[in-house]
Order: C-alpha cells, then sequence, then structure tokens
C-alpha cells in the first residue's frame, strides 16, 4: 500500500486540515500519515481561536513516525509560526521525505488568519525550496509573490516570482478569479500548464484548499505524473463539492467519499 503524511493543523467540523486530509488520502486507497500543528476551534462559520503546538513537538512527530514508516509523498498545511515552518523544513531535509506538496495556508474560508507574517517569511525562505510543488490560491500567490493579481499576465508573472523562491513548480488556483470555469495553472520553469473545470455552485467550500493538496500528494504517492496528478485532484475536488452533504450554516464540508472508484 502507498502512503502518504499530511502536516497541518486539526479542524474539528471535519471539512479541512488534518481530517480532509485523511479521508482524503482514503478515498484514494492511500494509508494516512499525519502530524499535527495546532488544534483550531472552528465551524463552518469561523475560526474562533487555535493554539500551536511547539515546533520541538511537531519536530518530534514527524520524527517518530518517518522513523517507523516511510512516506511516499506528504503535504503541508497549516503551519502557524516561523518556528513550525523551520521544524518542518529541516524534517523534511533530515529525513529526506520525498514529493512534498506545500499547501501555504494563510488565510480559513471564512477570512480568518491562520499564520503569522514571521511563518509567511519561513515559508519563502526554508520551505518553498524543499517542495516539488505549491499551491497557493491567488491572495496566497499575491502574499507570496509581492504582486497583485488581476490578469491571466498577471498569475504568469506570479508564478515566475514564486518559483524563483526555490519550488519545484507553482500551481496558482484559479478559484478566486471571477469565471465560469476555475482554470488552474501550473508553471514547472520551463512551460505554462492550464487545467480547467467548470465550476460548481454551492456554499460547500470549506476545506477545498487542503482537500486539492491532499489529493495531489494521493495522487503523487500513487505514482502519478505531476500534470496527471493537478487533473486528477482537480476532478476530485469538483465531485467532492458537488456530492457536498449541506452541513452546517457556513461555507459547509465536502463530501471526500463521493467516489471510491477512483
Amino acid at each position: 500500500m502507498r502512503i502518504a503524511l499530511t502536516i497541518a493543523g486539526s479542524d474539528p467540523s471535519g471539512g479541512a486540515g488534518v481530517q480532509a486530509d485523511l479521508k482524503t488520502f482514503a478515498a484514494h486507497g492511500v494509508y494516512g500519515l499525519s502530524v499535527i500543528t495546532a488544534v483550531t476551534a472552528q465551524n463552518t462559520t469561523g475560526v474562533t481561536g487555535f493554539a500551536a503546538l511547539s515546533s520541538d513537538f511537531v519536530a518530534s512527530q514527524i520524527e517518530t513516525i518517518v522513523s517507523d514508516i516511510r512516506p511516499d509523498a506528504a503535504k503541508t498545511g497549516m503551519l502557524a509560526n516561523a518556528a513550525i515552518v523551520e521544524a518542518v523544513a529541516a524534517a523534511v531535509t533530515d529525513l529526506e521525505i520525498p514529493l512534498l506538496v506545500v499547501d501555504p495556508v494563510m488565510i480559513a474560508k471564512s477570512g480568518d488568519a491562520l499564520v503569522d507574517d514571521e511563518a509567511v517569511e519561513a515559508m519563502k525562505t526554508e520551505l518553498l525550496r524543499r517542495a516539488l510543488v505549491v499551491t497557493p490560491n491567488i491572495p496566497e500567490a499575491e502574499t507570496l509573490s509581492g504582486m497583485t493579481i488581476r490578469s491571466d499576465a498577471d498569475r504568469r508573472a506570479a508564478a515566475r516570482e514564486i518559483h524563483a523562491l526555490g519550488a519545484g513548480a507553482v500551481l496558482i488556483k484559479g478559484g478566486h478569479l471571477e469565471s465560469a470555469e476555475i482554470v488552474d495553472l501550473l508553471y514547472d520553469g520551463h512551460r505554462f500548464l492550464e487545467f480547467a473545470v467548470e465550476r460548481v455552485a454551492g456554499r460547500a467550500t470549506h476545506g477545498t484548499g487542503c482537500t486539492f493538496a491532499a489529493a495531489l500528494a494521493a495522487r503523487l504517492a500513487l505514482g502519478s505524473a505531476l500534470d496527471e496528478a493537478v487533473a486528477g485532484a482537480q476532478h476530485y475536488v469538483a465531485g467532492a463539492i458537488r456530492h457536498a452533504p449541506n452541513l452546517g450554516r457556513g461555507h459547509g464540508p465536502m463530501n471526500h467519499f463521493w467516489n471510491k472508484e477512483l
């Protein structure tokens, strides 16, 4: 069985974070390992608070599990402060964790901040250069690149800026752009590839970024090439939104098990 590791925060609503990642891994037939970086108090309407674990304990979790069970791919999510980012980056290198997907989680769907400014700088200097691919949405790409993105040309320029920080590839998601289709843009330092999918209407968008990155990691663990993994992850997330269970009063969760015949 192939194995994937998530290093992320906990979401008690089950729609995002480690909980969403493990569901996504399971839906892909991949065995999931998890390292928790923070616990949050949140539901579908917002985040009321969070507590970050110590960076030493995050590192201890990673070292303990990887020394026993080796992942075939990994992804990061909420890394609340610079010390945690640095600890994760060091562990990825020291333990030779392969095929790292960095989801640069910064703001919850409700608009609540989940990281501080120092953590963002640590991502840029320490973590991105260890990533096979980084998967920012438009606001996250603006923060990482220092650019305003209003057009496709802006997005391509931002992808180049983020790639220059050291990531193997940059996937800037298109969900925040006004369009009938969601077009995700992949840049590997040599070429741009676009991946389009019909936008699914509705409010069941809690955890879409976490779920996309987890699906990407799962498919990489299964041996897919990066472009194939992106297309498959995009299809999976669209289906999960389309088959959402209609829970909660805000941005509801998706159905991570909408299609077990992947």
